[in-house]
């Protein structure tokens, strides 16, 4: 058992590199240096630190590298608290309407989707379609009790 390994012969030991005909495919491209990826003209505003091309943060001291924020431009209408104040309500009592109203469509487009053949299929629609409105009818009370005067 002098050469386990069937073509080895001793060329090369373990802990020596690799003979420099091998191709080294996983290093990256040499042309891109770490001076290449700084931007000159982007700085950190906090610490001064030239930013990497491309950053949302600052890699030294974490800062958010935009310089304006920016902001979601919501319409007047779909403001929750515009739409409370417009309707009178708490918050919880427009949700709660929101989904009454959810479970009264519901209701409405359960004789749509499913079609009766014969009457223990009505009467199975019809259950359904009780059900949705029980629900809708918990929200809306639900929405009366939890709106609070102001």
């Amino acid at each position: 058992m002098e050469n386990p390994v069937q073509g080895y012969g001793g060329k090369q030991e373990f802990w020596k590199p690799a003979p420099a005909s091998r191709q080294d495919f996983w290093k990256p491209a040499p042309a891109s240096s770490p001076s290449e990826l700084l931007s000159a003209e982007k700085e950190c505003a906090e610490c001064g630190t030239g930013l990497v091309a491309d950053a949302h943060f600052c890699h030294a001291c974490g800062a958010s590298s935009a310089n304006e924020t920016t902001t979601l431009d919501v319409p007047a209408w779909f403001s929750v608290s515009a739409l409370c104040g417009f309707l009178g309500l708490a918050p919880i009592a427009l949700g709660c309407l929101t989904l009454g109203l959810i479970c009264l469509i519901a209701a409405i487009m359960t004789g749509y989707i499913y079609s009766a053949g014969t009457l223990l299929d009505w009467q199975a629609v019809q259950i359904w379609r009780i059900e949705w409105l029980l629900a809708a009818t918990a929200f809306f009370v639900a929405g009366v009790l939890l709106n609070k005067k102001k």
